[in-house]
């Protein structure tokens, strides 16, 4: 008990003393700024934080079939072809951004989660090869962890949700997918952190990525449950067909809301609490505002256990519901099985 409430009063302390959202609103408190910005603790940003450093990120944008090339935004600005206006860049003669290619923040915990996910199955992989956990028990707590989550994946899900042995040919995909978004999500608790999936950009190309898959390798049985409705009046069809249509996209919407909801509410609830310090500051005084602090920053100490919680438990709703929809479209139905059932039991009766 006493070594858990030390961790507890250290990670307490750990929150107090270097987190982002404490060092920005303490800077911004003196000012006309609102005492704690929360929305820009969760938006994208043009630079990549890291332990209180800010490092530019390139800009690639596209103008009027134009490309623009900066190593920063600063830059593009410093050139004078690029003008800075409500937050954004626009050309210094009024033209609008045509399409934006920049690297940005969340793109870079993206790509962090992606490769993390795949050095670790290529060092896995390699280990397998060389027989270790193939032929003799796996060695190593990592190996182990990695065994755990890759024959849970596997097993518990793919196996469970897509039928016959069409569940091997997917598990590599639920697999990364789980890894990668595990990673993204966990970033966000990390001191100058970000959570990649609290931007629905990245949560749709995610989720399109499944929609793809699914659609890609659905059966000839399940294009004609969205189109023809075997045994379904024709009248009906009218009705039945644009709901199906409809709901193939539906389903990858809420594959993309469902876990950028859940991410971005969850940092934001943790940035509004930490910021009640300086709320309470501004409004009561110092003395109120340190006094409480302990208060918001234990129950900040255990909403970030509770998010790291919520970060996996959502990785495993995007990969199972993943699965769910590639088993439903890859199932094949045995239409004529029953219709030769059928057709011996009205045999039978009629004899009979």
């Amino acid at each position: 008990m006493s070594q858990l409430l030390r961790r507890v009063i250290g990670t307490t302390l750990l929150l107090l003393v270097i987190n982002p959202v404490l060092l920005s609103a303490a800077d911004s408190s003196g000012g006309e700024e609102p005492v704690i910005d929360v929305m820009g603790k969760v938006v994208n940003q043009d630079y990549f934080e890291l332990v209180g450093f800010k490092i530019p990120l390139p800009r690639i944008l596209l103008v009027d079939g134009d490309w623009y090339f900066y190593a920063s935004t600063q830059r593009a600005v410093d050139s004078g072809t690029f003008v800075m206006a409500d937050g954004d860049l626009v050309r210094a003669d009024g033209a609008g951004i045509s399409l934006d290619m920049s690297i940005t923040k969340h793109l870079m915990f993206v790509w962090i989660g992606i490769l993390l996910t795949l050095l670790i199955t290529i060092w896995a992989s390699g280990r397998y090869k060389r027989g270790i956990g193939a032929e003799s028990e796996p060695q190593g707590t990592s190996q182990n962890l990695f065994e755990v989550f890759f024959v849970f994946i596997r097993d518990q899900i793919a196996k469970e949700y897509i039928v016959d042995d069409k569940y091997r040919k997917f598990v590599p995909y639920l697999f990364s997918v789980f890894m990668a978004i595990s990673f993204m999500n966990l970033f966000g608790l990390m001191p100058w952190g970000a959570s990649a999936t609290a931007d629905l950009t990245v949560t749709a190309t995610l989720a399109f990525i499944t929609f793809f898959i699914t659609q890609f390798n659905a059966s000839k049985d399940h294009w004609e449950h969205v189109f023809v409705f075997p045994g379904v009046p024709p009248l009906m069809r009218v009705i039945l067909t644009p709901v199906e249509i409809l709901g193939l996209f539906t389903k990858p919407f809420a594959l993309a809301i469902r876990l950028f909801a859940n991410m971005l509410s969850g940092k934001i609830m943790i940035v509004c609490i930490l910021g009640l310090i300086f709320i309470f500051t501004d409004i009561f005084g110092p003395a109120v505002g340190v006094g409480s602090s302990v208060i918001w920053v234990l129950l900040t100490a255990l909403l970030t256990i509770l998010k790291a919680f919520i970060a996996l438990l959502q990785a495993y709703i995007f990969t199972l519901l993943s699965a769910v929809f590639i088993g439903l479209a890859v199932e094949e139905h045995e239409h004529d099985h029953h219709d030769e059932t059928s057709a011996v039991a009205t045999t039978t009766e009629v004899k009979v």
